[in-house]
């Protein structure tokens, strides 16, 4: 998919608009971008769906403050259109919008939508979680504490008290909405809005539980295990089905997101699957070659360089990256060996490298002064 637009320049309002303000801007721009106000309009079409995502987001606290803070790889997943539905979209909150703004029937809203008494997904939790260089190339297990919201094991998640059950709403039925004829831009239409005493839940408690105060959830610390695969890098994002808040109504529960931080190495950087290690050599070992004991995250590789071998020289060693995340095999880790100059010379030292230098079997490189001459000769 294209690179989305902010989702705030979506609706036209500023990143510190109220709850309001964005429920009003939304009002505003599906009334103009609707399809059934456009048939045939592709444009329009994409237009509403994109004000529908940008609505989804910001009018959810929480998916608001993980948009605010990772932009939309935060609510990736969550928001957006799936096969031609509403993909993750709350259709109990936009089903009010729709039927105060068309009247029930109107462009598919109203009477079918989901109401609120339906059981309901628990939105997902995210958590940080830092790993060493070698844990995320080889997997690990992890315990991570996380605060979330879980279902009240005092009322099985009701919000009513322990022998009690919630009751059928004596104004809406149980059904969760209620119905009015109104005149609207349209002329009158049978318009179903929320029911005012149970909020579109459908049942009413007459006693809340006294440990969840009737949300059917509460607030516990809970510590997880969770097994980290073998090649997963920085920044990639696991997603622990179920693990999340807890849902409603004896919906499922969300998910729990853990966007990974790897430490960097010492020696090793990683690029993919591949690592990359600068080895030191000396001028000896450069000029008769030797054979060299080098680290990989495997062990140690004995690799043997030839006589003559340069400076920034760059070799392979099959098989020695890292693990690829959910197949087989592993990267290849690739050598580049530097020439160490050696410092601090005693003065026979140096008296054998003049001696060397000046030998008429040792074949110098044309320097660079004598380059200069051939070019302007």
């Amino acid at each position: 998919m294209a690179d989305k637009r902010d989702y705030y320049e979506v609706l036209g309002v500023g990143k510190g608009a109220s709850g309001d303000e964005i429920k009003k801007a939304f009002r505003k721009m599906s009334k103009k971008y609707h399809p059934d106000l456009h048939p045939g309009d592709k444009e329009a079409e994409a237009k509403f769906k994109e004000i529908n995502e940008a609505y989804q987001v910001l009018s959810d606290d929480e998916k608001r403050q993980r948009y605010d803070q990772f932009g939309h790889a935060g609510v990736d997943g969550n928001a957006g259109f799936g096969g031609g539905g509403f993909g993750g979209f709350d259709m109990g909150d936009i089903g009010d919008i729709f039927s105060d703004i068309f009247g029930g029937g109107f462009g598919g809203f109203g009477g079918g939508r989901q109401r609120r008494n339906g059981p309901r997904r628990g939105s997902d939790f995210c958590q940080y979680i830092n790993l060493s260089f070698e844990e995320a190339a080889f997997g690990c297990k992890k315990k991570i504490n996380i605060t979330k919201n879980d279902t009240c094991s005092e009322c099985g998640g009701s919000g009513a008290k322990k022998g009690t059950q919630p009751v059928t709403c004596s104004q809406c039925n149980g059904t969760g909405q209620i119905q009015q004829r109104r005149q609207t831009m349209f002329g009158f239409s049978n318009v179903i809005s929320e029911c005012p005493t149970c909020h579109g839940k459908g049942k009413v408690i007459k006693e809340a539980c006294p440990v969840c105060r009737g949300t059917g959830s509460v607030r516990q610390n809970k510590t997880v295990e969770v097994d980290i695969p073998a090649g997963i890098d920085n920044e990639h994002v696991m997603r622990i089905s179920g693990a999340g808040n807890a849902g409603a109504n004896g919906g499922p529960s969300g998910d729990l997101q853990l966007y990974i931080r790897v430490k960097p190495h010492e020696i090793f950087r990683r690029d993919g699957y591949d690592i990359n290690v600068t080895f030191p050599i000396t001028f000896v070992q450069a000029a008769l070659g030797s054979t060299l004991k080098v680290p990989t995250i495997h062990g140690v590789v004995e690799y043997d360089i030839p006589e003559g071998t340069q400076t920034n020289t760059r070799f392979k060693l099959r098989g020695k990256g890292v693990p690829i995340l959910n197949g087989r095999g592993n990267g290849d880790e690739y050598v580049t060996v530097t020439v160490e100059v050696p410092k601090n010379l005693s003065a026979r030292q140096k008296e054998m490298l003049r001696e060397f230098d000046e030998d008429e079997n040792y074949v110098k490189k044309t320097s660079f002064t004598e380059k200069m001459k051939k070019i302007f000769k």
